[in-house]
């Protein structure tokens, strides 16, 4: 049974760090590219970032570049999301995922919330 859970969200000032977790299990981790993706008040799901399975290659939506970080540790089955310079438009519910769109396997999310 596949299972994902995000953990690492919280509330942070404008300009503020958050590190995020996703521990994974039930499926082999390392053969699969995976996700983060966010559910925002304004645009709803989206793709932030992306992370072959080695970790060799590592994509992100436009708006994220240079903020932020994907990482994974396959040695421990975790996918990681190192998130600096956090802006208002970062607020929302994050997911880790191993599914294309609509993505339909993913945790409960974690609640990142920046203020100013």
């Amino acid at each position: 049974q596949v299972q994902l859970v995000e953990s690492g969200g919280g509330s942070v000032q404008l300009g503020g760090s958050l590190t995020l977790s996703c521990a994974a299990s039930g499926f082999f981790f390392k053969r699969y590219y995976m996700v983060w993706i966010r559910d925002t008040p304004d645009k709803g799901l989206e793709w932030v970032s992306g992370i072959t399975s080695t970790g060799a290659e590592t994509y992100y939506t436009d708006s994220v570049k240079g903020r932020f970080t994907i990482s994974r540790d396959n040695a421990r089955n975790v996918l990681y999301l190192q998130m600096n310079n956090l802006q208002s438009d970062d607020t929302g519910v994050y997911y880790c995922s191993k599914d294309n769109p609509p993505y339909s396997t993913r945790g409960q999310g974690t609640q990142v919330t920046v203020s100013s």
